[in-house]
């Protein structure tokens, strides 16, 4: 009987071993072996007060990871969103983001109110291993008064790399 419950341990150590060994094979394949990269999206509203914000999704590498919808103005008076924070596998990745606005105007301008603008935009970016990929997303009013209103909303991506020991003096900081 002793004799059977030794081999369950060690059966039951190996079982462990192996599980253990998937786990780190998995963690490499995702992480892409070394620490890794890691991404920081956010998004930032500077479109002007001709148009109101009224959903955003963001999609990295074709899935979404950002939804929101919202009619009642409280999208469109955030003026910075987090998107997105955490570890990515280092590598080519590309950011999709799609804005639908509304016009919003009063008075003379109340025509504004029923146009529907939606913008489009992706970006391709590399994360680097050991690095930290800070990507802006800016929702602006392009052009000026003479600018047509279907062409001002426009999508400007500002990208920023610093290693993680860059990243880790500036949040101590």
């Amino acid at each position: 009987r002793l004799r059977r419950l030794e081999q369950r341990v060690q059966s039951l150590k190996e079982q462990a071993w192996r599980v253990k060994a998937r786990v780190g094979m998995l963690k490499e394949a995702v992480l892409g072996g070394g620490i890794g990269a890691r991404a920081v999206v956010t998004h930032q509203n500077k479109m002007g007060g001709t148009f109101r914000l009224v959903k955003l999704v963001y999609a990295l590498d074709g899935s979404q990871v950002f939804v929101r919808a919202d009619d009642t103005g409280q999208l469109d008076d955030a003026k910075k969103i987090s998107i997105l924070s955490g570890p990515i596998a280092p590598g080519n990745h590309t950011l999709s983001v799609l804005m639908h606005y509304r016009g919003d105007g009063y008075g003379l301008f109340s025509y504004l109110r029923g146009y529907k603008f939606t913008v489009r935009s992706s970006h391709t970016f590399t994360a680097s291993e050991g690095k930290q990929t800070q990507i802006t997303v800016v929702g602006y009013e392009r052009g000026g008064f003479t600018t047509p209103l279907e062409q001002r909303p426009a999508i400007d991506f500002r990208v920023n790399v610093a290693t993680t020991e860059q990243r880790i003096i500036s949040e101590g900081k």
